[in-house]
């Protein structure tokens, strides 16, 4: 009996380990991402481009921050990453503002993160011009500037690329990604890492169509 259950257990745990090294099943396109009809790059180079369409909105990204935090670690090389705040109307344009003047003054790198905890884990309301910029002047700046540069010919400027941008990649949720400007990587039920081991097959993709039209 000792024997049949010690052979029943050594089964079981080769099972395990064979399928704990099966690799995950390859991306779907139509299901875990789209081609986009006339592919539009944000930047044209030699890099592939990723780009996160997001929101300090949008609880899903907040959720998925630490994924992509994650992958940068380890983002190859011939890969250029960048985010796109959607500007999708509203609080939408508020966050997507404090982006665009976060990063215009400097502070994008230490309030990216911060900004995420306090709507979404601290549950703080920062709503509207005023307390966005207060928030902000926690991180060094003069909140009344912060709050004139939210409205600032150059931040409008890249509000305005992202409302003409976003449509263009049919984003209609977030998180995104878009590689190259022709493929949108979208969340689903199948998780975050899902998402990331997508986006990862889609860029070996991109490379290759890259190598293959230098022929």
């Amino acid at each position: 009996m000792f024997l049949r259950l010690t052979g029943l257990l050594a089964l079981l745990f080769s099972t395990a380990a064979c399928n704990a090294q099966t690799p995950a099943a390859a991306p779907v396109e139509g299901q875990d991402y789209f081609l986009i009809e006339n592919a539009s790059p944000l930047e044209t180079g030699d890099k592939i481009e990723v780009v996160e369409v997001f929101s300090y909105a949008c609880p899903h990204c907040a959720d998925f921050q630490p994924f992509m935090d994650a992958w940068k670690k380890t983002m190859p090389a011939d890969v250029n990453f960048q985010y796109l705040p959607a500007a999708f109307g509203s609080t939408w344009d508020d966050y997507a503002r404090a982006f665009y003047t976060a990063q215009v003054m400097g502070i994008l790198e230490k309030t990216h993160k911060a900004i995420f905890k306090a709507l979404h884990v601290e549950r703080r309301p920062i709503r509207g011009a005023k307390a966005i910029a207060a928030f902000y002047g926690d991180y060094g700046v003069d909140p009344k500037v912060f709050e004139g540069t939210m409205n600032s010919f150059a931040v409008n400027a890249k509000i305005g690329r992202s409302k003409q941008q976003v449509p263009r990649w049919q984003v209609d949720g977030t998180p995104s990604l878009v590689v190259d400007g022709k493929y949108r990587v979208v969340a689903s039920k199948k998780g975050f890492q899902h998402m990331i081991d997508t986006l990862n097959a889609v860029i070996v993709k991109a490379r290759a169509e890259r190598a293959a039209a230098k022929k």
